[in-house]
């Protein structure tokens, strides 16, 4: 892919991100794609994206995606995000980074890397202890 090709597309994954609409993840998408991602139990079809993001936008309402950064090889496209959402009652920040695998400019497979721990903490009500100190 060129790079306006690849630049195209991260342009229009963030724009699907703001405008929060599970059509307009929906066209990203090759139907027979796949989508790893840590906060559901089982790998998700293509063809399952629109209702994964309905769902996600009615249990996540205040979330705010932010592009911070990407690069590419090939059909292969990495995007440095932050996620903003409230959890817990207080407003929390995390980072991650989505690896795409294009095929004809849509995806094939998308692996998201997230640590969920601290989300997770805060929806029971735990503070986070952290692993090692110094």
């Amino acid at each position: 892919m060129t790079e306006a090709e690849v630049s195209n597309f991260v342009v229009a994954f963030a724009a699907a991100w703001a405008a929060r609409e599970p059509s307009a993840f929906e066209a990203l998408w090759h139907p027979d794609g796949v989508l790893h991602y840590p906060y559901v139990d089982r790998p998700v079809a293509g063809a399952e994206i629109g209702r994964r993001n309905a769902a996600h936008n009615e249990q996540t309402p205040d979330l705010v995606w932010q592009l911070l950064d990407w690069t590419w090889r090939g059909d292969v496209v990495i995007v440095e995000w932050q996620l903003t959402n409230m959890a817990g009652g207080k407003r929390v920040q995390w980072r991650g980074v989505d690896k795409f695998t294009l095929r004809d400019g849509k995806i094939m497979e998308e692996i998201v890397y997230s640590d969920t721990a601290p989300q997770r903490a805060l929806m029971e009500g735990r503070h986070l202890e952290p692993m090692l100190r110094f």
